[in-house]
């Protein structure tokens, strides 16, 4: 190993308990606290040689996962707006498919989220984003024809979601965008 690996190295096996538990107790989530760490020592090898030595170099350690903390808020905050942003728009989807029933329309989000994410994906991207086959497929990167197979399979799996959840409602996931549709 060369002197910038020992030297990372060295910092690394000194400071990386004392930033964890940094991390870790102001991160409700051991996966998000994790991500945190990995990302203050991939700032501290790139930025290896503004370190200061010895002990110093927790305390620099302590100002990076600060602000990489503040980042991840940032970012969750940011998450937590568009999700309560789509909740809006869902409810505004499912009312103006008609379904007043809030028991029906919970019925449609529990199916619709025990689904895979791939499926998931694939019925938002044509229900949300109302893309076509082609398009579908440009933004997987499949052929039309997978894309297609795909969205057929997605379609009888939400079906049978639905079915298994008792109820007979068709969502806005299941129709054909408009550029599909025969006039």
């Amino acid at each position: 190993m060369g002197d910038r690996e020992d030297r990372f190295e060295a910092m690394y096996t000194a400071t990386y308990e004392p930033i964890l538990g940094y991390v870790l107790r102001r991160c409700p989530s051991p996966d998000d606290a994790a991500d945190v760490v990995a990302e203050t020592f991939t700032i501290a090898w790139r930025r290896l040689e503004e370190i200061p030595p010895g002990g110093r170099a927790r305390l620099w350690l302590y100002g990076v996962a600060r602000r990489v903390l503040a980042n991840h808020w940032r970012g969750e905050a940011q998450r937590r707006r568009r999700t309560t942003s789509l909740r809006h728009d869902l409810r505004d989807e499912i009312a103006a498919v008609g379904v007043e029933d809030p028991v029906e329309a919970s019925a449609i989000a529990d199916a619709f989220r025990g689904l895979s994410d791939d499926d998931r994906e694939l019925l938002g991207l044509v229900a949300w984003e109302g893309l076509d086959h082609s398009a579908v497929a440009a933004v997987l990167g499949c052929s039309a024809g997978a894309a297609r197979v795909r969205l057929h399979r997605a379609r009888k799996r939400f079906s049978r979601a639905l079915r298994a959840a008792q109820s007979d409602v068709i969502p806005v996931a299941t129709t054909r965008p408009i550029s599909e549709r025969s006039t």
